[in-house]
């Protein structure tokens, strides 16, 4: 089994104005430091391979048929480990508040 993380964001071409209500919304609570907020999303896959090379080619496939719209989004598999015995371990390090 591998765990796979993607990220999916807008391309920088498109106007994002969640990203930018949430920049404002920043700045009304005393925030103005942040200059800039992209949006996205985060997705996580278990898949059911010991091969990483089935894994990675599984996870792009799946960006690419379903995950990612191609016109409008990038995605980026920023992490492809081996998963541990309890799904909801990633091995990944996660930052928290």
């Amino acid at each position: 089994m591998y765990h796979a993380l993607v990220r999916i964001t807008l391309r920088p071409s498109i106007l994002d104005p969640q990203g930018q209500a949430i920049r404002r919304a920043l700045h009304a609570l005393g925030l103005p430091l942040v200059a800039d907020v992209r949006t996205g999303k985060f997705v996580e896959l278990m898949l059911d391979t010991d091969s990483p090379e089935e894994a990675q080619a599984a996870a792009v496939r799946a960006c690419e048929a379903l995950l990612a719209n191609p016109v409008t989004e990038n995605y980026e598999i920023v992490a492809l480990v081996p998963a541990t015995g309890d799904h909801s371990e990633s091995g990944v390090a996660a930052a928290t508040a």
